[in-house]
Formats: structure tokens, C-alpha cells, sequence
């Protein structure tokens, strides 16, 4: 273990709130049985964290690695903002490192909020122009957050107008059973919608009756009133 990692951890810590961390125990729903069981929080608010991952962003790999298995969620979500950071600056070869680096390390990435502020911006950039299968094997995963990296990492295909993944992910998942899949999926063809209101009302029209209906309200949030009812009614 580096100096720096000592020194960010110390930070972490004497920065924590015990108020703040039993806030967060229960918004990441950590009790027996629920989705977050078991994870640890420090308490530290994403805005000092963001703090921290610039101050850090020196960290080495090897660094970045025994963050990402620690219990603590905030060591691992400082990892992933740094790891970002990396990756942003990166060239060819050294994206390619990262986004290995993240595919080995996706066991650690365990909570919604860490596949959603790294997904995207690591899985999502590199494979935007790169073969997209390895996505499509993670959706068909039995893990939570395997399933919910497959469907958010598409959001920076969405940004560049590339939905087609999107809708295969999609209709993989439309039988899943977890509400936190339910409203990724909504949420990401929401995300459709706001570039091409058409392409997303032809993949709803052929699947919105299977949608759980979380999924669907994601889906359809922004859509006129009465169109929206119209789906919710089944009218369509």
C-alpha cells in the first residue's frame, strides 16, 4: 500500500459522518436481504468524494485496485471517479488498459450509483465504436450490477444517436425482476425519446404491454398526459 492511498485513506475517514453514513446505509438499502446488504459507508457526500478523486488522481492502478476491494462504498466510488478521470484523459492504447482494468474489477462496481458515474463514461466511450457483444452477455447475467452496467453503459450511445443496443439490451431485460433494472431500462429509452421521440414509440409499441410497469412510467415520464395515460391503459 502507497503513502498516497494511506493518506487518502485517512482523509476518508476523518471525513466520515456517522450521521451521514446511517443515512446512506438505509438509502442504499443495506439490510438483510436487500440489494446493498452488507456494504459500508464512511459518510462522506458525493460532492467531497469528487473532491478527493481530484486530489487522488494520481493513484496507481495497483492503488485503484485495493480501493475497489474495499467494503467501504466511498473507496470505491473514489476509485471509479479517478478511474474516470484516467480514462477521459487517456490515448488509444491506455483506454484500452482502463476499460480491461474495469471489465476485471465490474464485481466491485456493486451499487447503483457506481455503475451509473462510471459505466457510461468507461464501457460506454471505449465500445462505442468497438464491437458491443461483451454487453449483451452481461445482460443476460444472473448479477444485479452485471445487468445494470449492460443497460447504462449504452447511455453514451444514446448521446451519439446509436440506439440499437439500447433495444436489444432492452428486450433481453424486459422479463428481469428487479426494480432497479426496470427503472435503468425506462430510464434509458426516456433517454431515447429526448433524440428521437419515433424510434423510441416503435420499440414501445411492440413491447409496452410485457413492461413492468416501472419501467414503462420511466419510459413514457415526459410523454403529453393524455399519450402517456394512453399507454398506462393499454389503448395504445
Amino acid at each position: 500500500m502507497t503513502n498516497r492511498l494511506i493518506e487518502l485513506r485517512i482523509k476518508i475517514k476523518s471525513l466520515g459522518s456517522t450521521e451521514v453514513a446511517k443515512t446512506m446505509q438505509w438509502f442504499f438499502k443495506t439490510g438483510k436481504g436487500e440489494y446493498g446488504e452488507g456494504d459500508v459507508f464512511a459518510g462522506l457526500k458525493v460532492p467531497v468524494q469528487r473532491k478527493l478523486a481530484r486530489e487522488f488522481r494520481d493513484l496507481s492502478l495497483n492503488d485503484l485496485k485495493v480501493l475497489l476491494g474495499s467494503p467501504v462504498h466511498e473507496e470505491r466510488l473514489i476509485s471509479l471517479l479517478i478511474l474516470v478521470d484516467k480514462f477521459e484523459k487517456a490515448d488509444d492504447k491506455e483506454e484500452e488498459k482502463y476499460f480491461s482494468f474495469y471489465m476485471k474489477n465490474r464485481k466491485s462496481v456493486n451499487n447503483w450509483d457506481l455503475v451509473d458515474l462510471s459505466a457510461p463514461k468507461i464501457a460506454g466511450k471505449y465500445l462505442l465504436n468497438r464491437n458491443k457483444s461483451i454487453l449483451l452477455k452481461l445482460a443476460a447475467s444472473k448479477n444485479l450490477w452485471e445487468r445494470r452496467i449492460s443497460v447504462i453503459s449504452t447511455y453514451e450511445f444514446i448521446r451519439n444517436e446509436k440506439y440499437d443496443t439500447t433495444f436489444k439490451i432492452s428486450a433481453t431485460l424486459l422479463n428481469d425482476k428487479h426494480d432497479l433494472i426496470h427503472k435503468a431500462v425506462g430510464w434509458m429509452l426516456r433517454e431515447i425519446g429526448k433524440k428521437n421521440l419515433s424510434v423510441e414509440e416503435k420499440f414501445l409499441k411492440t413491447n409496452y404491454k410485457k413492461m413492468p410497469r416501472t419501467m414503462l412510467r420511466y419510459a413514457i415520464e415526459k410523454f403529453p398526459e393524455a399519450k402517456r395515460k394512453k399507454y398506462l391503459l393499454g389503448k395504445i
